[in-house]
């Protein structure tokens, strides 16, 4: 039997787990221990995982995550006050089918970033879309958009997001045009997806970086009580990064 149409075929087709699969046991002295069944399983299997593996750099590509992260490679020893309990219980993803929040809080340099990053890889792992933005630049790109027509199609990305990064919010007070782009956001997601955000500023101040009394109980309402919240102590880990190097 002639193998090399199959291949050519199954590279059409874009199946192309099963042609590498095929093509190695072509080349197994002791394929024919196997049965039918069995072969054609190894090959469906590796078109499985073939396919998985392309649909997860996809979707790590999407997310655009500042810093390499994981879960696994959190350092739980430098003392910061990190509760490896929750990190593991929400490593899980069982907040993400729930619709809640993560609120990551702490000085500079405590490794607040990095945890979001290694929430949201998780995620993508675990077949969710996610998306990182810092909050200066997603304001930036909400005002350009409002004057080039894609302040719709952006408010729509990121609600159909299922895990929003935001890293450094509370760096400067909101404007008005900023406290309604938020509300927007944050009233599209409301139990619908989750969102992370990372801030210097404890979460009991940020009812004053918002501004607006009625704007921020409006944006805190839908945010805060659905919210997992880590709040990070201690010196920067930077320093011990430097000192190592």
């Amino acid at each position: 039997m002639l193998t090399h149409p199959i291949i050519e075929k199954l590279q059409v087709m874009k199946f192309y787990g099963m042609c590498k699969a095929f093509e190695e046991q072509l080349q197994m002295a002791d394929i024919g221990k196997f049965s039918f069944e069995e072969r054609f399983g190894l090959i469906v299997d590796r078109e499985k995982t073939e396919r998985e593996d392309r649909q997860l750099k996809t979707r790590l590509r999407k997310a655009k995550l500042r810093l390499a992260a994981s879960i696994e490679d959190i350092d739980f020893n430098h003392p910061r006050g990190l509760d490896k309990g929750l990190i593991l219980s929400l490593a899980s993803c069982q907040w993400l089918k729930a619709h809640h929040n993560v609120f990551i809080t702490g000085p500079t340099g405590v490794g607040k970033s990095y945890l979001a990053c290694a929430l949201a890889q998780k995620a993508c792992r675990q077949g969710y879309s996610a998306l990182y933005l810092r909050l200066p630049k997603l304001f930036a790109d909400l005002a350009l958009a409002k004057g080039d027509g894609r302040y719709a199609k952006l408010l729509s990305t990121l609600a159909k997001t299922n895990l929003l990064v935001l890293d450094d919010w509370g760096l400067s007070k909101l404007n008005k045009e900023q406290q309604r782009d938020f509300l927007e956001i944050i009233e599209d997601r409301y139990e619908l997806q989750s969102t992370v955000i990372t801030s210097q500023l404890s979460v009991s101040h940020w009812h004053e970086i918002i501004g607006d009394p009625t704007m921020a109980d409006a944006i805190l309402d839908r945010m805060v009580h659905n919210a997992y919240k880590i709040d990070l102590k201690g010196g920067s880990m930077r320093k011990k990064k430097t000192a190592l190097t």
